[in-house]
């Protein structure tokens, strides 16, 4: 469980040690942030660092995006399955299950990938990526990360009889109501979210982490939301933990963290360093509320590509990982099932000798 604070540390301002890397017994690199962890009455139940530093939720914001398509109404009006709205939500990896689900959710829309403005980048699913260099073949939209968020804007917009063309203007009809939208869940007024530009084209906010954690148990636990809201907010957490391939990828930390939380976990990481992770009421104790946590690497946290060409984040997976540890969320069997994202890690180098360890290098405050 969480540790008891005092009142030195209740005087700490500022990002702090999240998780040291050591080679022999040194500690050879530090990476530095905050944490909020926040229940859906707007408790502040632990921290560490600043938890009201304000940082851009990047891909973690995906959630919150799809809510003005739900409450409207749009998966109904489309046809769209539990697995479309997930990656609606999603940061997929571009295989192809990924495309294939896309296009059919295009298809049910009457639009095609030329209408998406997210951009192309090489797939990160492995095999698709291998048979795209061997094939001489470029990635096309549809294989980006954000396709199925694009795709259901787009669809949002058609629904509501406005632009396609622009839909990613921030004074967009469509990215008017998304700001709305998490301004309601988050509890911040619209006019303090920091507005920026996502790498996708879409708009993207800034927000402090505390207002971010908010958000995402109000998600989760959306009993004092009016109905329509809530609605929405069930829908769409029941579609991420259904279908944890979709939000990310198979092997990958938030699909393989919300499998293992069997409908009492999502998560949902973002770019530079950005983690939010929603827990059911009654996830830490019988008569819990829903909790949320938000927190920032302040280094950005860039991933890695490994011997096998696949990508790892050093800290948010094993960041998180403590955190449930700390709150006593996850079981010995979970965490187990977990242990090769950490939280501690043995670190090799490429002949398989052992040469030091990455590890959590924080206790939260209650």
């Amino acid at each position: 469980m969480i540790a008891a604070s005092n009142s030195s540390q209740r005087e700490q301002v500022g990002a702090q040690p999240l998780l040291e890397v050591t080679r022999g017994q040194l500690v050879e690199s530090l990476h530095i942030g905050s944490i909020a962890v926040v229940d859906s009455s707007g408790k502040l139940l632990a921290s560490y660092g600043d938890p009201v530093s304000v940082a851009f939720l990047r891909s973690s914001a995906k959630p919150f995006q799809a809510l003005p398509f739900v409450e409207g109404g749009g998966v109904e009006r489309y046809g769209f399955t539990e697995r479309e709205l997930a990656i609606s939500c999603a940061s997929h990896l571009g295989g192809d299950m990924h495309v294939q689900t896309v296009e059919a959710m295009q298809k049910k829309i009457g639009i095609d990938e030329s209408y998406l403005q997210c951009g192309v980048h090489p797939p990160d699913d492995i095999p698709a990526f291998k048979r795209l260099i061997v094939q001489g073949e470029s990635p096309t939209p549809n294989r980006n990360n954000c396709s199925g968020k694009h795709t259901m804007m787009l669809a949002y917009a058609k629904m509501r009889g406005v632009s396609l063309e622009n839909y990613l203007a921030p004074d967009h009809p469509v990215q008017r109501d998304i700001l709305a939208a998490l301004s309601d869940l988050c509890l911040m007024p619209p006019q303090e979210i920091s507005v920026g530009i996502d790498g996708c084209s879409a708009p993207n906010f800034a927000m402090p982490l505390f207002n971010a954690a908010l958000g995402v148990a109000r998600l989760c636990d959306p009993r004092e939301l009016n109905e329509t809201r809530a609605a929405a907010c069930r829908k769409i957490v029941s579609a991420m933990t259904s279908h944890p391939e979709m939000v990310s990828g198979p092997g990958e930390f938030d699909c393989e963290l919300i499998k293992i939380g069997r409908g009492k976990i999502i998560c949902k990481r973002g770019a530079e360093g950005f983690q939010i992770i929603g827990l059911a009421p009654g996830a830490l104790e019988g008569n819990s509320l829903g909790i949320g946590v938000a927190f920032k690497a302040l280094d950005g946290d860039a991933s890695r590509i490994g011997a096998n060409l696949e990508a790892y984040s050093r800290v948010r997976p094993p960041v998180t990982l403590e955190i449930l540890r700390q709150l006593g969320v996850l079981s010995i069997e979970q965490q187990q099932t977990l242990s090769a994202f950490g939280p501690v890690r043995t670190l090799r180098n490429l002949r398989g000798l052992t040469v030091g360890q990455s590890r959590p290098a924080f206790t939260l405050r209650a």
